[in-house]
């Protein structure tokens, strides 16, 4: 898609900067010896100075922009050449077109007086801003009233047209420091640049920010401009092109705003490993932060409990619970040691030692097979089946499915997780996986810690058969001109040697937690579709803070998937929740609006049986 239309308003300022710079009042200061001499005229210099270039693009699968460039209207002073005011006549001067500004735009002009002086005597040849990104009403109020020292000049300023959606993925810039403390030199900017402070913003700094462009501006010796050209204008940057659905990503952003105060909601193509969407909740505005920070709004973002500015997708990582049975499972089949006939008993209790463990549910389910024991999410049968097997295949397949492990996309700081082995257990608990470990093991409790998006990425290769395919946030970079500069292709990590049998029982066993009147998310139904899913709910949290985590996690169609996906429900201290009551109903949500967007929301199903609505800790 041809993305250099988007550009059009941001190339707009580039041949206005001569008239933006504004380098020309004269003094009216008497010249004594007008004839140059030879001492005089050495004085006399020409400035290369850089026009800072429009930040590319950062748009979704499809184009549609998360982040661009617009051009930003600044009221400034422009101090007459040359340069002979004293401190107080610099200070005295700005506050006179302060005075003026203020009468015609009705409002108060705040000045810092040392930050006048240091501008003056460094950068006085350059326009002092003192409003900056005028909205349509000022521009029009100023447009009668400018002079020659009261002026507007043009400047880029990024925005977010999306506002909060996909903020924590995008991330947002900052102002490069000020340089008015030290005299201007050669190559220096004529008004503020900026750069990534945070998401794909800070990672493809370097590819966004374009090349800037040269103006040349000539003195004589006297110190009056006698001189201007743009020596060659600005080229924008780079856009990055995200693998992300801006529809799925709003559809889930908008369910967890309906259904959660914290959580988060991930959504992936099994069949490429590209993420479709990876919604965080609460998110914020990056707007807040340009053209500059609105203390303000930052100040209520920052102070927030809910933590906005915390990206749960991947840099929170929570105690899988039940959802870890399906990992499990699988290690068992492929352990050889069990086959999907294979059936143990589900009490309501199940002793390790000295220690009692117990199921979620307070009855017993009789003898069931892995399909049954994941659809109805019995804890006792995996604790007999874990220590059977062994930690080793648990271990093994996970890290294979690269749980405890970070995915590899470009943004900072995303959470490992953690699948502990003998070596971690050594170092922290000084000593080796004894079967109690086992036990927590095999229902996701323990010292195991996912991130939803790891969640998502094991649920997608399971989904497709076994290809491991590499986790992908960007498609590509492309210049302005639609030039590919570089490409992210998909790419098989690993390939996982599940067979057809064991696939279809565990394809049976999470179509079950759907489906199956013992099924533990039956929240989760889609009219037509059949959705795979694993309830799951864990305490997470330090101890005195001590929540649940309720996941639901899976894909769908079960036959063929087009989507596999994960969410989290954080709970408040206290708070009752489970992953059937709280999680898959997220994701039920989202599905009927990616299946069937035409259609009205099906009424939520009557109350069902315990097992439908289902608080099971494991």
């Amino acid at each position: 898609m041809i993305l250099r239309a988007i550009f059009l308003t941001s190339l707009l300022a580039p041949c206005a900067l001569m008239a933006q710079v504004s380098f020309s009042n004269e003094s009216p200061s008497v010249v004594e010896n007008p004839k140059p001499t030879w001492e005089t005229q050495m004085q006399a210099r020409t400035w290369q100075l850089a026009i800072p270039a429009p930040r590319g693009l950062i748009t979704d699968r499809n184009g549609k922009p998360l982040a661009q460039s617009r051009v930003s209207y600044n009221l400034a002073i422009s101090f007459p050449t040359p340069l002979n005011f004293s401190d107080e006549q610099a200070v005295a001067f700005a506050r006179q077109q302060a005075t003026l500004a203020k009468a015609l735009l009705n409002r108060d002009i705040a000045l810092n007086e040392k930050s006048i002086i240091d501008h003056y005597r460094n950068r006085g040849v350059l326009p002092y801003d003192i409003v900056e990104d005028l909205n349509p009403q000022q521009l029009s109020t100023l447009s009668a009233g400018v002079t020659d020292s009261l002026i507007i000049r043009q400047t880029y300023a990024r925005f977010y047209p999306e506002n909060s959606t996909a903020a924590h993925i995008v991330g947002y810039v900052g102002r490069v420091a000020p340089l008015s403390l030290r005299p201007i030199e050669n190559g220096d900017v004529i008004f503020p640049d900026t750069e990534g402070r945070e998401g794909l913003e800070q990672i493809f700094d370097g590819e966004l920010r374009g090349k800037p462009g040269i103006l040349h501006v000539t003195f004589d010796a006297e110190g009056r401009k006698t001189s201007e050209r743009i020596a060659s204008p600005p080229v924008p940057g780079h856009n990055v092109i995200t693998t992300l659905d801006l529809d799925v990503q709003k559809i889930c952003e908008k369910v967890l705003a309906e259904k959660t105060s914290r959580g988060a909601m991930v959504v992936t193509d099994p069949q490429s490993g590209e993420i479709l969407a990876l919604a965080s909740w609460p998110s914020f505005d990056p707007n807040i932060f340009v053209p500059v920070l609105n203390q303000e709004a930052f100040a209520a973002v920052q102070n927030d409990p809910a933590v906005p500015l915390y990206p749960r997708a991947y840099r929170s990582a929570y105690p899988p619970g039940s959802t870890f049975k399906t990992f499990v499972g699988l290690a068992a089949l492929e352990s050889g040691k069990i086959k999907p006939e294979s059936k143990f008993s589900c009490p309501p209790s199940f002793a390790v030692g000295n220690f009692v463990f117990r199921n979620w549910k307070k009855e017993g389910a009789g003898s069931l097979n892995l399909a049954e024991a994941l659809t109805q999410s019995c804890n006792t049968w995996f604790y007999q089946v874990g220590i059977k097997i062994g930690s080793l295949p648990i271990i093994d397949w996970s890290t294979r499915l690269g749980l405890g492990q970070k995915t590899g996309i470009p943004l900072k700081a995303e959470d490992r997780g953690n699948i502990p082995n003998d070596e971690y257990m050594k170092r922290v608990h000084n000593r080796r996986i004894l079967n109690g470990d086992v036990a927590n093991m095999s229902i996701g409790q323990g010292d195991i810690l996912v991130t939803p998006l790891q969640m998502a990425q094991a649920m997608g290769i399971i989904g497709n058969g076994g290809t491991f395919y590499q986790t992908r946030l960007v498609k590509q970079v492309q210049s302005i001109d639609n030039r590919v500069i570089g490409a992210y292709p998909p790419r098989v990590r690993d390939e996982l040697p599940i067979t057809d049998e064991i696939m279809e029982t565990l394809r049976e066993g999470l179509i079950g937690v759907t489906e199956d009147g013992n099924g533990t998310a039956r929240r989760a139904r889609v009219k037509g579709i059949k959705v795979a899913g694993k309830t799951g709910t864990a305490q997470w949290g330090p101890t005195a803070k001590r929540r649940n985590a309720a996941w639901f996690t899976g894909f769908a169609p079960a036959e063929a998937p087009l989507y596999a996906f994960s969410a989290v429900y954080e709970g408040s201290p206290g708070e009752k929740i489970g992953g059937g009551s709280h999680a898959a109903p997220m994701i039920g949500e989202a599905l009927k609006e990616l299946f069937h967007p035409k259609e009205k929301p099906e009424p939520e199903p009557a109350e069902e049986p315990a097992a439908a609505d289902s608080d099971e800790s494991g």
